[in-house]
């Protein structure tokens, strides 16, 4: 008995790319776009605005003691001091998304990560959003050679290490809500899992 499509291993997002009619900016921010398309779908049409994002990267970063680094900044939509993993946008053009999550990990909290992993790509809201966003794995970590200086809600930042265990239970106490900061450190946490006790 062979498996049927979609099961098991060979469970996977598939592509489908419709002709797009008619395609507009309708608002443009400071960071991201909103765009309106039209799209043939089946026998008509359908209208989507969504927002047209660079993409992302994030850092599930963890020290020697097996501590998260984890930082705490203001959210204006959700009017919240979050806890978040370090994470910032795909603006440098051509920049890979490795590339980018050191640059923010050095940007955020000051550190240097001298070996990565990527853990997920995923994408964060796609009924609304095109972003895609790169979450990886550091290990030893080190000071970065400089402080960084940050304005904004990043100018009061709280940097935090807290063991894995405890992020882990946080999440599934619904104490920490972030679906970056919760895909990423549950990913981690089973990698950890895995290596410990590689599967037979």
């Amino acid at each position: 008995m062979t498996d049927a499509p979609g099961s098991g291993d060979a469970l996977h997002d598939e592509r489908l790319d419709l002709e797009v009619v008619a395609s507009e900016k309708v608002f443009e921010g400071r960071v991201w776009d909103v765009r309106s398309d039209t799209v043939r779908y089946g026998d008509g049409e359908i209208v989507r605005q969504y927002v047209d994002h660079p993409g992302a990267a994030a850092i599930v970063a963890i020290d020697d003691d097996g501590r998260v680094v984890l930082i705490q900044q203001y959210r204006h939509p959700i009017h919240l001091r979050e806890w978040e993993i370090p994470a910032g946008l795909l603006d440098v053009a051509g920049e890979p998304p490795v590339d980018s999550a050191r640059r923010e990990l050095a940007e955020e909290v000051d550190l240097v990560a001298h070996r990565w992993q990527p853990l997920l790509t995923m994408h964060t809201s796609p009924g609304g959003s095109s972003e895609v966003l790169h979450i990886f794995l550091a290990r030893d970590l080190v000071a970065a050679s400089g402080a960084f200086e940050r304005e904004d809600e990043e100018a009061d930042i709280r940097v935090e290490r807290v063991p894995l265990a405890d992020v882990v239970t946080g999440i599934l106490e619904g104490r920490l809500r972030n679906g970056i900061l919760i895909a990423g450190v549950l990913a981690a946490a089973e990698v950890l899992r895995r290596e410990a006790a590689p599967e037979r």
